[in-house]
C-alpha cells in the first residue's frame, strides 16, 4: 500500500464529485497547485462531450479511466507525461487510459500554457494529489460494501482487495463512490467553518519514488498512432462545415504599412471568393495603453484573399498588387551591428546585479581579458505554418488551432472585437512546433477579424514565406565579458548585454558563475528596432550559454588550470550560500559534471577527437555536454555529444531523450549554420533553399545519462539547447586552433585553414 505522507490539502476545493447518467463517476481537480479553488461540476452531463469538461477525469464502470489534459501540447510530451502522473497514483494500468486534450477554461486554470519548460515542474503536486485522491474515494467505496476500514485495502492495477482475499475492481464500486463522496460533501457543508477546516487538513498517502510502477517507464505519445498514419490532430487538419480558406498579405519589409492594393488579378483566380483588407480592429487594440503587449506588433492595414481551398487564396494572393509606404527606418543588419556595438562600448545600461566592486577588480589586476560574442536573428521555423480556425458568430466565437497562450489570445480577441471572454470557446489542437513563435497570437487575431468581417468560418493560413519573412524573431544579441585575473585568480567578472528589443526576462545575472567570483556585475541595454522580436526556444540562454562557457574555457587557458577543474572550484565557493538570488544548485551542477566527464571519457580521448566541455543552468534543470569533433575531409564534424542531465525524477524516459536529444541537435545546427540577416527591412531568406538548417546526416550522436535522484522533476523541453553551442564552439578551438565568438560557426569556419 502507498506509504503515508503529510501532505495537507483542501480536498473540498481540490476536488468535486458527480455520477454519470451512464455509469460511473466525473472528478474535478486542479491541475495544479496555482489554479483556482471554485471548481463547478456540471449541472447534466450526459449531455455533455469530453471537451466540455477538461478539468475532469472520468472513470467508467468498466474501469477505464479518461483524463482530460489542459495543457496545449507542442511536441513536450505533457500529454503522455501529465496523465502518467496522475495515473501512477490512481494505480491503474496505463493501457485502461485515455487521455483526451482539453479545451481552453479560464474558470478552473490559471496557467493552461506551453513555455518555459514548466508544466511538469508546476504541475508535480496537484497531478499526485489528484491520482491518489481518486484512488482513496475508490479505496473508501470498496471499504463500505465490505465492512471494513480504508487502511486494511490494499490496491494494485485498479484492483482493490482486503485481508480476507476479496477484490473488487474500479469499475465494480464507482457508482457507489461517487454516491458516498456526494454524501459526504453534503455532511461537510453542514459542518462549521472550525470543522471543515479540520477536516480540510487530510493526510493523503502518496507513493514513495521505489513504489512507482509507471513512472520512470518508457511511454509511448498517446497521440503517436495518430500522427505516423495522418490522422487529423494537428491546426492545419481541422476543418468545418462552411468553412472557407484565407492567406494574408503582409507589409513585404518592417516598418511599412499599406497605401493601396489592386485584387482585379487576384479575383480572377479561380476559386478565389473574395479581397478585402483588415486591421481597423487590431489597431484599435494596438492604440490601446492599458494592453500589456509582450510583442508591440506592426500597426497597419493586411490585404485578405478568401477562397474555396489553400492553394487558390496562395495563388491569390500572390497576384495581389500592392503599394506599402515606408513610415520608420527600413533597417539593415549592418547597421544594427554597428549601433549595437556602440552601445556595448558605451555606459547606457540597466544593472541586473552587482556584486563587489569589478572597477576595483581590474584595476589591481595582472591581466584583464575582454571579449564579444556575437549572434545574429533567427526565425523559429516550425515545421507546421502559423494557422488558426475561427468562426465568429452573434453567439460565440469558435476558435480552434495551435497557440501556446490560449487564454491570452482569447481575451484579445474578445477585447478587439468587443465581446465578453465568456462567448470565447478555444479549442486546443496539437502543434507542429512552437519554439515560443506560437506565444504571441498575431495569427490568432487575424483569423478572428477575417471571420468576423465576412461571417463565415475560416481558416488562415501562412505559408512557409509567410512564417519567414512576417514572424517574430531570436532578437540579435551581442555580448561583452571582461574578467580579472589576480595572482592567477579570476578577481572580477563582468557582463554587458546589447539586444534587439531588450532583455525581456531578467534571469541571466543570477545563472552560473554568480555567486562565484566576489567582484561580479550584469548590465544590459536595448536597441530599439521595428523587427518584431520575442521568445525562441530557451530565450536569451540559448546564446548566452555559448558566450559564457566559451570564455570560461578561454579563462581556464589563460590561467593554466584544467577547465573542467576551474567550473568544480568555482562552485565550491557557491556552497552553503545564503544568496537567495541564486538559481542553480552548486552540488546538483557538480554531479552533471562529474557524470559527463566520466561517460564522454574526456579525461582520456580517442586520438584524433577534440572534445569541447560545457556545464549550464536555465529552466531549472543543470545539464553537462561534452561534443566530440572529427576531421574528415578537411572539414570538422560534431560526431558525437554526450550529455548529462539532473532533472529530477524522470517521469517518462522516452518523452525525455526525446526532448534531450531534440534539443541537443536544434542547438548544434543553430549555432553552426543559423543566421538571418535584414536589408532595407526585408529578411535575408525566406525559405529553406536559403536559409541553412542541420541536416540528417549532419545531426550527432546524443547520448544521454540521467542523474538518479528522488527530486521533483524540472522540465526538459529547453535545458539541453543552450549548453550544446558551447560544448561544440569549444570543441572547435581545439580542432582548429581558432576561438569562436561570432555564430553561426559555419561562416567563420569557411575562413579557417584547416578547410583549406
Amino acid at each position: 500500500m502507498p506509504t503515508k505522507i503529510s501532505s495537507k490539502f483542501s480536498r473540498r476545493s481540490f476536488l468535486r464529485t458527480s455520477s454519470l447518467a451512464s455509469g460511473g463517476m466525473l472528478i474535478g481537480f486542479n491541475f495544479f497547485s496555482s489554479c483556482k479553488d471554485s471548481v463547478k461540476m456540471p449541472d447534466d452531463i450526459s449531455k455533455l462531450n469530453y471537451n466540455d469538461f477538461n478539468a475532469f477525469i472520468k472513470i467508467a464502470n468498466n474501469g477505464m479511466v479518461t483524463i482530460f489534459s489542459p495543457n496545449p501540447e507542442i511536441g513536450q510530451g505533457v500529454k503522455t507525461s501529465m496523465p502518467m502522473i496522475i495515473a501512477e497514483e490512481l494505480d491503474v494500468p496505463w493501457e485502461n487510459v485515455n487521455v483526451v486534450q482539453g479545451v481552453l477554461d479560464t474558470s478552473n486554470y490559471t496557467r493552461q500554457v506551453a513555455g518555459g519548460s514548466q508544466s511538469i515542474r508546476f504541475g508535480w503536486d496537484a497531478l499526485r494529489q489528484t491520482g491518489a485522491s481518486a484512488r482513496e474515494i475508490l479505496v473508501n467505496a470498496a471499504a463500505t460494501r465490505w465492512g471494513v476500514k480504508p487502511s486494511e485495502c490494499d490496491v494494485k492495477n485498479g484492483v482493490i482487495s482486503n485481508a480476507k482475499g476479496e477484490t473488487l475492481g474500479y469499475g465494480d464500486v464507482v457508482n457507489e463512490a461517487a454516491i458516498l463522496e456526494n454524501e459526504r460533501a453534503i455532511q461537510f457543508a453542514k459542518l462549521t467553518k472550525e470543522e471543515q477546516s479540520a477536516e480540510n487538513e487530510e493526510v493523503l498517502r502518496l507513493k514513495k519514488p521505489e513504489e512507482y510502477t509507471l513512472i520512470g517507464k518508457d511511454i509511448g505519445n498517446v497521440d503517436i498512432d495518430k500522427i505516423i498514419t495522418g490522422k487529423p490532430l494537428f491546426g492545419l487538419d481541422f476543418k468545418s462545415e462552411g468553412m472557407v480558406y484565407a492567406c494574408v498579405l503582409r507589409p513585404p519589409a518592417f516598418g511599412q504599412i499599406l497605401e493601396y492594393y489592386d485584387e482585379t488579378a487576384a479575383k480572377e483566380v479561380t476559386d478565389v471568393i473574395d479581397v478585402f483588407k483588415i486591421g481597423d480592429k487590431a489597431k484599435a487594440m494596438l492604440a490601446k495603453e492599458d494592453v500589456n503587449w509582450t510583442v508591440k506588433l506592426p500597426e497597419t492595414d493586411k490585404i485578405v484573399v478568401i477562397a474555396k481551398n489553400t492553394w487558390a487564396a496562395i495563388k491569390g494572393k500572390n497576384a495581389l498588387k500592392a503599394k506599402w509606404k515606408q513610415v520608420s527606418k527600413a533597417e539593415n543588419s549592418e547597421e544594427q551591428d554597428e549601433k549595437m556595438l556602440t552601445l556595448l562600448n558605451g555606459n547606457k545600461f540597466t544593472n541586473l546585479r552587482k556584486d563587489g566592486d569589478v572597477v576595483k577588480a581590474f584595476k589591481q589586476a595582472d591581466k584583464v581579458i575582454e571579449r564579444v560574442f556575437e549572434s545574429p536573428f533567427l526565425p523559429h521555423n516550425c515545421m507546421e505554418p502559423m494557422n488558426f480556425y475561427a468562426n465568429v458568430t452573434p453567439e460565440r466565437i469558435h476558435l480552434v488551432g495551435p497557440v501556446q497562450t490560449p487564454a491570452d489570445a482569447a481575451a484579445t480577441v474578445a477585447s478587439m472585437l468587443g465581446r465578453e471572454m465568456s462567448e470565447v470557446h478555444l479549442e486546443m489542437t496539437r502543434m507542429g512546433g512552437g519554439f515560443g513563435r506560437r506565444l504571441y497570437g498575431d495569427f490568432v487575431y487575424e483569423a478572428a477579424e477575417i471571420s468576423h468581417t465576412i461571417k463565415k468560418p475560416i481558416k488562415m493560413i501562412s505559408s512557409r514565406e509567410d512564417d519567414m519573412t512576417t514572424g517574430i524573431y531570436r532578437p540579435a544579441i551581442k555580448y561583452k565579458i571582461a574578467a580579472s585575473i589576480k595572482d592567477n585568480t579570476i578577481t572580477g567578472y563582468h557582463l554587458k548585454e546589447v539586444a534587439i528589443g531588450g532583455n525581456m526576462y531578467g534571469l541571466i545575472p543570477n545563472f552560473f558563475p554568480a555567486g562565484a567570483i566576489s567582484n561580479y556585475q550584469v548590465d544590459v541595454a536595448k536597441l530599439d528596432s521595428n523587427i518584431t522580436v520575442g521568445a525562441w526556444r530557451a530565450p536569451f540562454t540559448n546564446f548566452l550559454a555559448f558566450a559564457e562557457q566559451s570564455f570560461l574555457d578561454e579563462l581556464a587557458e589563460e590561467i593554466g588550470k584544467d577547465a573542467v577543474q576551474l567550473r568544480l572550484d568555482l562552485l565550491q565557493k557557491v556552497k552553503g550560500t545564503t544568496d537567495e538570488r541564486i538559481q542553480y544548485s552548486p552540488e546538483r551542477m557538480e554531479e552533471v559534471i562529474h557524470l559527463a566527464v566520466e561517460k564522454s571519457g574526456y579525461r582520456t580521448p580517442k586520438e584524433d577527437v577534440f572534445q569541447g566541455f560545457c556545464a549550464y543552468y536555465c529552466h531549472n534543470t543543470h545539464v553537462a555536454e561534452v561534443a566530440d569533433v572529427v576531421i574528415e575531409s578537411g572539414m570538422p564534424v560534431v560526431k558525437k555529444v554526450t550529455v548529462a542531465v539532473d532533472c529530477g525524477i524522470v517521469v517518462n524516459p522516452l518523452g525525455a531523450l526525446n526532448q534531450i536529444e531534440g534539443g541537443v541537435i536544434d542547438g548544434v545546427g543553430h549555432a553552426m549554420y543559423g543566421d538571418f540577416k535584414f536589408k532595407e527591412g526585408k529578411p535575408s531568406s525566406n525559405n529553406y533553399n536559403t536559409y541553412r538548417l542541420i541536416r540528417n546526416g549532419e545531426a550527432p550522436k546524443v547520448e544521454t545519462h540521467f542523474v538518479k535522484n528522488t527530486k521533483r522533476p524540472t522540465g526538459l523541453g529547453e535545458p539541453t539547447l543552450p549548453p550544446a553551442g558551447a560544448a561544440v564552439a569549444i570543441a572547435l578551438k581545439k580542432a582548429t586552433g581558432k576561438r569562436f565568438y561570432k555564430q553561426p560557426f559555419s561562416t567563420n569556419l569557411a575562413s579557417q585553414s584547416i578547410i583549406g
